[in-house]
């Protein structure tokens, strides 16, 4: 069988002089094809959708042309798009949100939550036989999923200061009440009725409103993974969803058939493992999946990469994942750069290699004389003070 995988990534819109978030996703929207391109709930925000692939070559493609198609729309309107969590400056009292009922309703519902929604994510879609396979997985992926996050980790910056973290992104995501590890179930109809109850509750509206870590798709016969951060290198973006497909295909080979439970019914650790990933990043250690104990990151990659080498091969993803992954561990997270161009420079710099390896391209420096041409948001003149991630 051909386990398909597609994409859908999300992109702040920013002013292009001065680096700050901007209500302008329809000013693109305008002239980008739907399907493609749509909109999400805060106004400086736009959602792109691959094609589904075969081939991670094929996805990296995909994506590199859907990236270069929006930065050229927002290149005439002199705005940019950074592929990142959360972008390093903005005001939450810039951005509205999108004006359609559903967006509202969220908005009038969750209040300071929901007006704090200027994060980005990349979610990955990967086909499965089944709808009851699909939930039946979701206990036996949950572990693995806290190091994918640590791989996108690219959200330092809040507002124009330093988190202390490399997910700030996920830190905002998990206040919505239906975040985090999705628990266990034994088929579609147990899921489903879960669902259900929540809705009954009046805590969440719709089905939409499900943002575990991975959910089935409510419209397709997938998987859908949802805890990474954007991701600035279309690359990052590849490797995960290699990983993910690989680690599908590993669970549904492992998952006992129904009526058979074999999970422990231990979850908690799972939420405290995913703090931990948006804490170190892959510059710290994370919780080792099978001894549940603090490990270096590189240690967490390489007992990854032993367990999921045989789907990995299965779908020819092996050489290509595996460089990947070394090249992620060798240079850190997309979080660490970030900070290392904001401690050398300013808050700017930061937004300027965002927006370079968003489009593709290597960052240059700019010159002293141009930096200081430019404007800072009045939030972010504040000097810098850059923390440790540990």
């Amino acid at each position: 069988m051909t386990v398909r995988v597609g994409v859908e990534e999300e992109f702040h819109v920013i002013d292009r002089e001065r680096g700050s978030l901007v209500a302008c996703a329809d000013v693109l929207l305008d002239e980008l094809p739907g399907g493609t391109f749509t909109r999400e709930m805060a106004r400086s925000i736009i959602e792109t959708n691959s094609e589904v692939h075969a081939s991670l070559g094929g996805l990296h493609d995909d994506l590199l042309r859907t990236r270069r198609r929006l930065d050229e729309a927002a290149a005439r309107h002199g705005l940019a798009v950074l592929g990142a969590g959360t972008a390093p400056l903005g005001q939450v009292e810039a951005v509205d949100v999108t004006p359609e009922p559903r967006y509202r309703n969220m908005a009038d519902a969750y209040r300071r939550v929901a007006d704090e929604q200027l994060i980005c994510g990349a979610q990955v879609h990967v086909d499965v036989p089944d709808r009851d396979t699909a939930v039946r997985v979701l206990c036996a992926l949950g572990p693995w999923l806290p190091p994918l996050l640590a791989l996108s980790a690219s959200s330092p910056f809040w507002l124009g200061s330093d988190t202390g973290y490399a997910s700030w992104r996920t830190m905002l995501w998990q206040r919505w009440p239906t975040a985090g590890p999705a628990g266990c179930f034994d088929g579609a109809a147990e899921y489903d009725e879960a669902v259900a109850d929540l809705i009954r509750s009046g805590v969440i509206s719709d089905a939409g409103m499900i943002y575990y870590d991975v959910r089935p798709s409510a419209h397709q016969q997938t998987l859908e993974l949802r805890i990474c951060d954007a991701c600035p290198r279309p690359e990052t973006v590849v490797m995960i969803a290699g990983l993910f497909r690989a680690l599908v295909t590993d669970a549904c080979a492992r998952t006992a058939p129904p009526g058979r439970r074999e999970c422990d019914g231990r979850h908690e650790w799972l939420r405290a493992a995913t703090w931990r990933a948006a804490r170190s990043g892959l510059e710290g250690d994370l919780v080792d999946p099978e001894t549940r104990r603090p490990a270096p990151a590189p240690r967490v990659m390489e007992t990854l990469l032993r367990r999921l080498r045989p789907a990995l091969e299965e779908h020819g993803d092996w050489e290509l994942v595996r460089e990947l992954v070394a090249r992620a561990v060798a240079t850190g997270s997309a979080a660490r750069r970030l900070r290392a161009a904001a401690t050398q420079d300013d808050l700017l710099a930061a937004v300027d290699l965002l927006a370079a390896e968003t489009r593709g391209e290597e960052p240059t420096r700019a010159s002293a004389s141009a930096r200081a041409a430019r404007v800072l948001p009045s939030d972010a003149v504040r000097p810098i003070r850059v923390k440790s991630t540990e």
